[in-house]
């Protein structure tokens, strides 16, 4: 991990930007927003490397199947996700997250750079499911600062969980302001989507 930690301390110098952090527990998911930008998986991965610590995240089974390419992915901690047939991902991750040994897993919940008005809501249903603490990870293009604060356990209320974080990434700006989105979940107004997110939680 001493080349990782090279490697992130030279890039995050000549960026020019401001790392801010603190230590992640031993099982952790962490969000990634405002999502407006491919450059924001480099300081996200910069910041993780820094602790020395391996995110997992989701990519498409395309790429990771791409020749050479795909197997660096996968060893920078790639999760090859058929996004026309997701049945049993949730579950699967959480079996991961309640396995042995740490497990860190970096979601975008937007789900795309575009602007769109809502949230995808695993990330949601995951960090309950797996009873792990949610940290909410930044890259603000206004104070040139990115990394991750303000843990956080779900309760299963989504609005009052979602205005939290909402307060919190309310002065965030992505490095494409205008691709910026308010994080909101469908579940928050819609009763048919919430209990969907909730079934079969206690």
């Amino acid at each position: 991990m001493g080349l990782k930690k090279a490697l992130a301390s030279a890039y995050i110098k000549a960026t020019g930007w401001t790392l801010d952090i603190e230590e992640l527990p031993e099982k952790v998911l962490v969000v990634g927003a405002p999502h407006t930008s491919n450059w924001d998986a480099l300081y996200m991965l910069a910041a993780f490397w820094t602790l020395g610590r391996k995110p997992h995240f989701l990519v498409k089974d395309s790429v990771v199947k791409i020749p050479v390419f795909g197997a660096l992915v996968r060893g920078l901690g790639g999760i090859a996700v058929d996004r026309s047939s997701s049945n049993g991902l949730v579950g699967s991750l959480v079996e991961r997250l309640n396995g042995d040994g740490d497990f860190i897993l970096a979601v975008t919940p937007k789900g795309t750079r575009s602007k769109r008005d809502f949230w995808k809501s695993g990330f949601y249903r995951i960090a309950l499911e797996a009873d792990i603490p949610l940290e909410l990870g930044f890259v603000d293009s206004t104070t040139k600062t990115f990394g991750w604060s303000a843990s956080l356990r779900l309760t299963g209320d989504v609005k009052a969980d979602m205005e939290k974080i909402r307060a919190f990434y309310a002065d965030k700006t992505g490095i494409k302001p205008e691709l910026t989105s308010t994080p909101r979940l469908r579940a928050e107004d819609d009763d048919a989507a919430r209990d969907y997110l909730l079934s079969g939680l206690n």
